[in-house]
């Protein structure tokens, strides 16, 4: 059946070409109620950001405090992110559901409860246990955030917009380890889960005054077979992912098995949803608009090549230049620095010259920024190993921006959800995927390695993985259009999309996705 989403009206475009013949006044200037809706998200979501990445620095000492095998403690993770993954496709039928505003508020409320009960974990399964719960919040929000402030935002200045609200994910995998050995070095490890319980709150209130009222709930129904094959499909993919980290690598029977078992459970799904037109937990034709499925494609590799080298960089920094976990993150926040540079820019000049040019040059300036770490040995300087992760950032910052914005692109606003949807998962998976295959190449280069030259020439090979991922994407970014229509307003092709009013039951049911 038919679903349509609450809070997706949007007023009818001018025409084909409506976009860019706003007047002089309005061409630049984004709604305050866009503005205090991105603010309201943001908040909430640092803690869901930051979460993902701060626990990772803590493992160790987790593993001692605890008194459990490492192989234990590391579900503490695994369980966070496969938790994440299960709850994601289902956030665009909750918001259908139940409404946006409300699904927020239980979605922050179930992570803060998950954030109290892990401080408050007395071994390693119950923390595993308690970091489920943060996940199926989490989940939830991170497709939401982007879903909220998009249907406000009514395709209007959509590069500046982005700039805003994409800052926390940008930085979350580069300053959250910082942040996770600044509060070790001065705290006990509870303190990474407590640390939460602030933005969750102060989130929740801002949400209550500032995110406009949902309409009556809607009687939409779960695409059960659905969610039954592609939720744990994609959590098979990554957990099959996470174990390569072994001698045999991807050869494994503890990868192949979950990662073919995953990749045929989503295979099933893309049957399943091709077959239910309007009916599908995801609704797979948006692959069809260009500009969302080149983003798609975009973001798996921004993934890749974001956390594929996340995971490189800090082991250099500590395994042959003999940093302890605080220095090597301390080191890595001159990316973060360029990546808040940048994205102002990029999302000006977004706006004014469309999506495809700030990619192309993001992304070549991104692989520019991480040539030199292919060639670094144990003694190069750090002052130009600093400079060029300065460089990465700015091209990683940059790079985003575009991404988010053309996925939007000639989509209705009940259509946005979904690419939501499909974008967060494309860069998950892409992270998932990149830090596997450049851990594995790691393990084989470096493998053997007697001294800090030797095990840096490995890491040399393994560098210049992360090169590939990010070069690839270059010429991928000409897919992207010149010119975005507005989200939420134009439909493909420039042709208008009726604005829909929020309806339910069997209104819902008759006017469902037919902007399709």
């Amino acid at each position: 059946m038919n679903r349509a989403r609450p809070n997706a009206s949007v007023p009818p475009p001018d025409g084909p070409d409506a976009v860019g013949r706003a007047a002089p006044d309005d061409e630049n200037r984004v709604d305050p109620a866009v503005w205090r809706t991105a603010f309201t998200v943001i908040v909430g979501a640092l803690a869901v950001v930051f979460d993902t990445t701060i626990v990772s620095v803590a493992l160790n000492d987790l593993r001692t405090e605890l008194d459990a095998p490492l192989s234990t403690i590391q579900w503490v993770s695994t369980g966070y992110l496969l938790a994440m993954f299960v709850t994601i496709p289902v956030a665009g039928w909750a918001q259908t559901r139940f409404g946006g505003k409300r699904l927020w508020i239980a979605a922050l409320g179930v992570f803060l409860l998950g954030s109290v009960l892990c401080a408050a974990a007395w071994n390693a399964e119950s923390l595993i246990a308690f970091r489920v719960v943060q996940g199926i919040g989490g989940g939830v929000m991170m497709p939401l955030m982007m879903t909220l402030v998009m249907q406000a935002a009514a395709g209007r200045n959509i590069g500046k917009v982005i700039a805003t609200i994409s800052l926390p994910a940008a930085l979350g995998p580069i300053l959250g380890p910082v942040l996770g050995g600044a509060i070790l070095h001065v705290a006990d490890w509870r303190w990474l889960f407590l640390v939460n319980v602030p933005f969750c709150v102060v989130g929740a209130w801002l949400a209550l005054r500032n995110l406009p009222a949902d309409p009556p709930p809607g009687r939409a129904p779960l695409d059960v077979v659905g969610f039954l094959l592609v939720s744990p499909g994609v959590a098979a993919v990554i957990y099959g992912l996470s174990q390569s980290e072994g001698s045999a690598g991807f050869a494994s029977a503890r990868v192949l098995g979950p990662l073919l078992g995953g990749l045929a459970l989503v295979a099933a799904f893309v049957v399943w949803a091709l077959r239910r037109p309007g009916g599908a937990l995801i609704d797979l034709r948006l692959f069809r608009n260009r500009p969302t499925a080149s983003a798609s494609a975009l973001g798996f590799l921004t993934g890749a090549a974001l956390y594929g080298a996340m995971l490189l960089m800090p082991l250099y920094w500590q395994q042959v230049r003999g940093e302890d976990a605080l220095g090597a993150g301390l080191l890595l926040i001159p990316q973060g620095v360029g990546a808040l540079v940048s994205r102002g820019v990029a999302g000006r000049a977004m706006d004014q010259y469309g999506p495809r040019v700030v990619a192309v040059v993001g992304f070549a300036v991104c692989c520019i920024g991480t040539v030199p770490f292919a060639f670094a040995t144990d003694r190069t300087p750090n002052a130009l190993l600093l400079s060029a992760l300065f460089v990465r950032g700015l091209g990683l910052g940059a790079a985003v921006i575009p991404l988010a914005g053309a996925a939007y692109a000639g989509l209705s606003g009940t259509q946005i959800p979904d690419a939501s949807i499909i974008t967060r998962v494309a860069q998950q998976v892409g992270g998932s995927v990149g830090t596997a295959v450049l851990a594995v190449v790691l393990q084989h280069t470096a493998s053997g390695a007697g001294t800090p030259a030797e095990l840096a020439d490995g890491f040399d090979q393994a560098f210049w993985g992360a090169v590939g991922f990010t070069a690839l994407a270059v010429p991928l970014c000409l897919l992207l259009p010149g010119r975005t229509g507005k989200a939420g307003s134009p439909g493909r092709a420039g042709t208008p999309v009726p604005a829909a009013e929020p309806v339910t039951g069997a209104g819902a049911v008759r006017q469902g996705r037919t902007s399709t």
